[in-house]
């Protein structure tokens, strides 16, 4: 399975105005990006159909979208509540896919050292 590895400046984010601003920056989510994590939920879950046009840096179908969250440790700590969400939805990304028969396509790579 072919991967891309996209980058995620957590350095960047510090409220929630600031996570969602970096996720539509990175990733290229549409002008109507609604800033919540539900619509967040809604990009990410057309990842791999370009066609979609939800996220300009996605995958193909049938390849695998990694998230490489960077200095983990002390984004968790410096926004415990994006971090949160961040996985729980990643998680559900994957679960509604797999509840209509697809295959999860979004992962994340947390780089930097956990205490």
């Amino acid at each position: 399975m072919n991967t891309t590895l996209v980058p995620i400046p957590t350095n960047l984010i510090s409220d929630w105005a600031s996570f969602h601003a970096v996720f539509a920056e990175v990733l290229g989510f549409p002008d109507f990006y609604g800033a919540n994590m539900d619509a967040w939920i809604d990009c990410m879950t057309y990842a791999d159909d370009p066609e979609a046009q939800m996220i300009a840096r996605g995958v193909q179908p049938g390849e695998l979208l990694t998230l490489q969250i960077e200095e983990a440790s002390d984004f968790g700590a410096r926004c415990p509540e994006q971090f949160k969400a961040l996985v729980e939805c990643t998680a559900f990304v994957n679960y509604r896919r797999v509840e209509v028969g697809g295959r999860p396509m979004l992962a994340l790579l947390m780089s930097g050292c956990f205490a």
